[in-house]
């Protein structure tokens, strides 16, 4: 399988992370890339370094305001007298409507959800060259290649059109979908991280022209809290393109599998040509988050199952984070992928989810 993978995703640290009001290491480290890349090239990957595509298809996606906001928000922070190490939010508005301030303290709040997405010096370089590695192995896949995996680290899923949270800058998935959208094909977008896919809904959620399934922990109990509900349908043109699969705490492999079986259905159905997997492994039953309970020959079927659809698959890297599982959990997903991916006669044939 071919992969994409840039260096200069390796200069984000974020040190900062809260956690029921106790400060923690963030487990969104360096050290993630070397554990996913040694899990990929076992699993047959051969990477390479993404393109340059520059700024056009980011903004597709994300707005002006906000992209201006990560390129430089961190030198205007270290200006402020007795600053941190990062831009971390300590006020944010009551609703979308307020007004947008000026000052750097104000925009934070703005722009960063929650404490889970701390900005420093080469954050916005790193999460530029994630979106990139994105965007290069969706043009592998415009180009023919049946399965590819896009290393894009930090990760994008709960990034909205103006908003970072949850350790996402830049909505990867959602920016690949676009372009691959732009190409001319019909793209569907599959979260299988134990987190909802907000950022992901959140973008696409008025428009019926990309499909967005997300299969996760039920958020009444778990981040990201107030989005992944099951009557969350989309709205306007967008009515039915978003399906929320929300499972109780523990699912195990057989109740995972099920619910893609409906969410295969709905991509089956909506004519998707390709899938953007937004591949989160923490659905993991030895996860710390402890949402789901699959285990790693469970990724392997997941990943299976998606392939037999007969559309090429991009899958985007997310969540998993820092344990022994994840490097094993990531060769499975990806040999699953690359077992099962298979050509058909035409890029929408029909075939049988699950």
């Amino acid at each position: 399988m071919k992969a994409v993978f840039d260096d200069r995703q390796w200069r984000h640290d974020p040190k900062f992370f809260m956690a029921n009001g106790t400060r923690l290491p963030s487990p969104e480290q360096p050290e993630r890339i070397a554990r996913l890349k040694a899990a990929a090239e076992a699993a047959g990957c051969v990477f390479e370094a993404p393109a340059d595509h520059g700024m056009g298809p980011l903004a597709a996606v994300h707005s002006p305001e906000y992209l201006h906001f990560l390129r430089t928000i961190y030198p205007r922070w270290r200006r402020i007298e007795g600053a941190g190490e990062e831009v971390i939010p300590n006020i944010h508005p009551a609703s979308r409507a307020d007004g947008y301030p000026k000052s750097a303290v104000g925009q934070a709040g703005w722009h960063q959800a929650d404490t889970a997405c701390p900005i420093a010096e080469h954050t916005w370089e790193a999460a530029y060259w994630s979106a990139q590695t994105a965007l290069s192995a969706a043009d592998l896949v415009l180009g023919g290649a049946r399965a590819v995996y896009a290393l894009s680290r930090p990760p994008g899923h709960h990034a909205y059109r103006d908003l970072a949270g949850g350790f996402c800058f830049l909505n990867n998935a959602a920016i690949a979908a676009e372009h691959l959208l732009r190409a001319g094909r019909r793209p569907a977008i599959l979260d299988v991280d134990v987190h909802h896919g907000n950022g992901t809904q959140g973008i696409f959620y008025a428009r019926g022209d990309v499909l967005t399934v997300s299969i996760h922990a039920h958020p009444e109990r778990f981040y990201p809290f107030f989005w992944g509900y099951p009557q969350e349908r989309g709205e306007g043109a967008g009515l039915g393109a978003n399906l929320n699969l929300a499972l109780p705490r523990g699912t195990d492999d057989a109740g995972y599998l099920a619910a893609l079986d409906t969410a295969l259905a709905r991509i089956d159905a909506f004519g998707a040509d390709v899938v953007v997997v937004a591949l989160g492994l923490d659905a993991h039953v030895n996860d710390p988050f402890q949402g789901l309970a699959v285990t790693t020959e469970g990724f392997g079927r997941i990943t299976g199952a998606i392939a037999g659809l007969g559309r090429p698959q991009l899958y985007v890297q997310e969540g998993g984070y820092l344990s022994p599982d994840r490097g094993p959990n990531l060769t499975a997903a990806l040999s699953g992928a690359a077992a099962c991916a298979r050509p058909t006669s035409s890029s929408s044939a029909a075939a049988s989810p699950g």
